[in-house]
């Protein structure tokens, strides 16, 4: 594998950022680990992070690298803040960064595939509401999401009784717009993406049956059957931690709809 920390500039945020980048490589001779390639172009995972993390977090927490060597796969981890992938009433037009100027760097960057079969976006929490909501709003350029105790009921989960999302972050992120019904609103997404069966994404949720957001997942779930949105669901015990998702990024990576890899 070769792995980048890409410092660039974004024309959209009118700032200098930066993303972690996995590449692969096929290799043999190196020792505990093989490294496989596709025949093309490499398919790619964009790989979002959660709410107090940064694009070096997926790296530092899973064995990321190790999962991805042998299948071939390139993965973009961008950095966005705390926006939720948004563009935010009080601050920056991260949604736009991440959906439009995002890929056209990546692939300007990079030789990796543009392909629609090829495309693939996940996340954690924060990034798991990211990764759905790309997603369901632009259902032609990925073949398959995947969602780890995503933040998936935004409306909801604003005016939880106990947990719910900061007021400071969620003025800046949102201002006094509303999230019900909305491009914001994941559930209310379901209502687009059941009308585009032919160019659906296959949708994977997972949740720890402890974790503070499994109740959203829930709703989210329910919603997406109501409305005959196929899915693959994995709730098990586990809560908002490392350990979970370090061992659903691997079920992931497995479900990923992937294409035969060679190793040298």
């Amino acid at each position: 594998m070769a792995l980048m920390r890409v410092d660039f500039y974004s024309e959209v945020l009118t700032l200098s950022t930066s993303m972690t980048v996995i590449l692969p490589q096929r290799t043999s001779s190196q020792i505990g680990m093989s490294g496989g390639a596709t025949a093309g172009d490499p398919p790619v995972l964009y790989l979002l992070h959660g709410l107090t993390d940064d694009d070096t977090i997926w790296l530092r927490r899973t064995s990321i690298e190790r999962y991805v060597a042998p299948l071939g796969l390139a993965v973009v981890m961008p950095q966005v803040a705390r926006s939720f992938y948004t563009d935010e009433a009080h601050g920056n037009r991260y949604w736009t960064f991440l959906s439009e100027e995002l890929p056209q760097l990546c692939h300007s960057f990079f030789r990796i595939s543009e392909r629609r079969e090829d495309t693939f976006v996940a996340g954690l929490s924060m990034g798991g509401y990211g990764a759905v909501k790309w997603a369901l709003r632009d259902p032609g350029r990925f073949a398959a999401a995947a969602t780890l105790s995503g933040a998936l009921d935004l409306a909801h989960r604003r005016q939880h009784p106990t947990d719910p999302i900061n007021p400071e972050v969620w003025h800046t992120v949102f201002g006094g717009r509303p999230i019900a019904g909305t491009d914001d609103d994941t559930i209310a997404l379901l209502d687009r993406v059941g009308e585009e069966n032919a160019r659906r994404p296959a949708l994977y949720v997972a949740c720890g049956t402890e974790d503070l957001l499994y109740e959203d997942n829930q709703h989210f779930v329910a919603a997406a059957r109501e409305r005959g949105v196929p899915l693959t669901v994995d709730f098990s015990p586990g809560g908002h931690d490392w350990g979970y998702w370090d061992t659903k990024i691997q079920d992931v990576l497995a479900w990923l709809p992937l294409p035969q890899t060679r190793t040298a």
